[in-house]
């Protein structure tokens, strides 16, 4: 019986080792979570874009405002709120990865040889014969057989298996929202103001007198949207009718109109649905 180690079983499994794509084992989950995070930061651009902003009439974009009625001392009031301070925007951000990769390989070599060999020597041949001496007699038999027999046996078994499995776990939240956006919900944030029914106009005074040949004051109109609109003040005499451009000047000062005055009397200054008295005296 002779045994010899056989070295198959460790190459076949080196072999095997080494075939594994371990590139694209840890590699693929990484680039399926690198493409996933690309499409939650697309998603989060298409939600602010669609639900946050509008496009103007020169094709920029705007923040859309909801406007909400209220009751403030004891008047009707309007709160103007940029949408996206009061909704919360999707900022999903993959946060972990676990990837857990095992490989099992198995090999294994049996074998087996048994050589049995046995000789019988035999001639083949019988010789046979004897004397007689009277006194002695005696005979004698002699069979020779050579014969040659040999028995082999041999045995051998390989088993190979290769096998591995891979978990990989993800870990997503709500992440922090980015500087930038977050600067830009501060400055909304700051845009926020409430505005009276029907806007608000303000006259920085609503008695002047003329001095030099001329009366000047400032005018503010707040629509009820909350924007300033200075294109829409408006000034007209007592009989409700509109003065005559020689006798003031009405001067676009963004926010509001400087309004100069040339003659002496009681005025009305209008803007969207309000209106406010102005008296100009005459100078001394």
């Amino acid at each position: 019986m002779a045994n010899s180690i056989d070295e198959t079983p460790n190459t076949v499994a080196t072999n095997a080792l080494n075939a594994i794509p371990f590139g694209s084992v840890i590699g693929a989950p990484l680039s399926a979570c690198i493409e996933a995070q690309t499409k939650a930061a697309r998603s989060s651009w298409e939600f602010i874009k669609e639900v946050g902003l509008m496009e103007s009439e020169d094709g920029n974009k705007k923040a859309v405002y909801v406007s909400f009625e209220y009751r403030r001392n004891g008047k009707i009031t309007t709160l103007n709120v940029p949408l996206l301070t009061i909704v919360p925007i999707p900022y999903i951000a993959i946060k972990d990865i676990d990837i857990a990769f095992k490989a099992s390989i198995s090999a294994s070599s049996s074998s087996y040889t048994e050589n049995k060999q046995s000789t019988a020597v035999d001639f083949g041949t019988k010789v046979s014969g004897g004397f007689n001496y009277g006194f002695a007699h005696a005979k004698m038999e002699m069979s020779i057989n050579v014969s040659s027999k040999k028995d082999s046996t041999s045995t051998r078994d390989s088993k190979y298996s290769v096998e591995y499995t891979m978990d990989v776990a993800v870990k997503a939240g709500q992440d922090d929202m980015p500087a930038g956006m977050s600067k830009v919900l501060e400055i909304l944030n700051e845009s926020i103001d409430s505005v009276p029914k029907g806007g608000e106009l303000q006259l920085s005074e609503q008695e002047v007198t003329m001095s030099g040949g001329q009366a000047g004051l400032y005018i503010t109109y707040k629509n009820e949207e909350g924007y300033y609109d200075p294109n829409a003040v408006s000034l007209m005499d007592g009989n409700g009718r509109v003065v005559n451009k020689t006798d003031y000047s009405l001067i676009i000062d963004d926010p509001g109109v400087v309004c100069i005055v040339k003659k002496e009397g009681t005025y009305t200054v209008k803007a969207g649905s309000l209106v406010k008295t102005l008296q100009v005296n005459a100078g001394q």
